[in-house]
């Protein structure tokens, strides 16, 4: 697919052209949901101290969520005591308005979660207790709200629902995780269901024999950390998600459950969202199989799906990016590596070392990465090898929890640290 149809398709999912515009960022992982930027005009190496800093903004709760940004408009969400608060910029970081939604979390590692999800003139979030909001853009008023864990019979899991909702069309797209539907469509204008995928019970899917879960059957899965993708193979349009311990592949306009994958991690974390590579899905996670690459062909009304290869990069919230035919992210459970894939193979084509694990991004031949503990590095993200054209200390003491997926929207560069939203100027000169 094209990049000028793919944009395309975004309009249609996400609002009108005239409200998403090419340098937008209105979702989780930006216009695709895949952490590749399309700008182009960025610093290809970083001053001793990084990029200038334009401005930053505090007293925004604590959180982990990354911001969106649409137009003239930057939204993101931060826990203020026991509230979940939704926040509205503008481009100099004031603040527009500020909206609630529901509860904070206050179990392990506190703070917000998801990140919001814009779509004509909305925004759509869930909180880490299962409250579904949709709020006017506009003004953060409250347009319907409901909670799926009650609806679908799910439950909150150990850390948190965390999921970055998906909007298809008229629909938002969640992962109940209940007894009684593992994915749900919601209609985006009032919060009624559309249609729900019955639950996915282990023992139960389509795996290959060598491939089935060896786990008591009958239980429902739940809702894992990741967040779904929507996935075009051929004439049909597939929500590929991650329950706690199955990758599924749901229609998309019936909601019929297409296939299923267990995988299984000793800690039930799939926090990575899936990476589509042409006509094939990656996924991964850390404390189990490392990661793989499954190839999706039609077969009548059927998809087949099949495990192409494995690899040992096991990434956990920080995700994983598709670019110049390569993966790239950080290994989970080899301290401070970062590994460039072969797309084809899974074999580690080159490593950067010295770096604690984290998030990153893509754009412009280069890959933005934040380490956990408070660095930022820009890597030369060539088939020669990952090299630093840069580096700097974001947060000056050294933490462990600097998890904010890093966002570029219109040759800004922004960054998180909890209450603080920082925004660097990322452009060459």
């Amino acid at each position: 697919m094209n990049r000028l149809l793919c944009l395309a398709l975004v309009a249609s999912w996400l609002g009108s052209a005239a409200e998403v515009l090419a340098g937008d960022w209105p979702q989780w992982r930006g216009p695709r949901r895949d952490g590749v930027c399309d700008e182009t005009g960025l610093l290809q190496s970083w001053p001793e101290g990084g990029p200038k800093l334009i401005w930053k903004c505090g007293e925004l709760g604590r959180g982990y969520c990354a911001p969106i940004i649409v137009g003239e408009r930057i939204y993101l969400t931060g826990d203020v005591g026991e509230e979940l608060h939704v926040f509205a910029l503008d481009l100099d970081g004031k603040l527009a308005w500020k909206a609630k939604n529901g509860r904070a979390w206050n179990g392990s590692h506190p703070g917000a979660r998801a990140s919001c999800t814009f779509s004509d003139g909305r925004l759509y979030h869930l909180n880490a207790h299962g409250r579904v909001a949709c709020l006017d853009a506009a003004s953060g008023m409250e347009v319907w709200s409901v909670n799926i864990l009650d609806r679908f019979d799910g439950k909150v899991i150990e850390w948190a629902l965390s999921e970055c909702l998906l909007v298809d069309g008229p629909r938002v797209i969640v992962t109940a995780g209940g007894s009684k539907a593992v994915l749900a469509a919601l209609d985006k204008q009032t919060g009624e269901t559309v249609w729900a995928t019955g639950p996915l019970r282990l023992g139960e899917g389509n795996p290959p024999a060598q491939e089935r879960v060896r786990e008591p059957t009958g239980e429902p899965d739940n809702a894992s950390y990741a967040s779904p993708i929507l996935f075009p193979l051929g004439p049909r349009r597939l929500i590929v998600g991650c329950s706690l311990r199955h990758v599924f592949g749901v229609d998309a306009d019936t909601g019929e459950l297409l296939w299923t994958r267990p995988f299984s991690t000793r800690y039930r974390v799939i926090a990575t969202t899936p990476v589509r590579v042409g006509d094939a899905l990656f996924v991964t996670a850390p404390d189990g199989e490392g990661g793989k690459l499954y190839r999706m062909r039609e077969e009548g009304k059927a998809v087949g799906v099949e495990t192409a290869w494995r690899t040992e990069l096991d990434s956990c919230q920080g995700g994983v990016v598709f670019a110049e035919g390569a993966l790239f992210g950080a290994m989970y459970h080899q301290p401070k590596t970062w590994a460039r894939l072969d797309a084809a193979t899974g074999k580690v084509a080159s490593e950067f070392k010295g770096l604690a694990k984290g998030p990153l991004l893509y754009a412009d031949h280069r890959l933005y990465c934040v380490s956990e503990e408070g660095e930022v590095a820009l890597l030369k993200a060539g088939s020669g090898g990952l090299e630093s054209t840069g580096r700097f200390q974001l947060v000056p003491e050294r933490k462990s929890d600097v998890w904010t997926h890093p966002v570029i929207a219109n040759g800004r560069l922004y960054l998180r640290y909890h209450d603080t939203l920082f925004c660097f100027d990322g452009r060459a000169r």
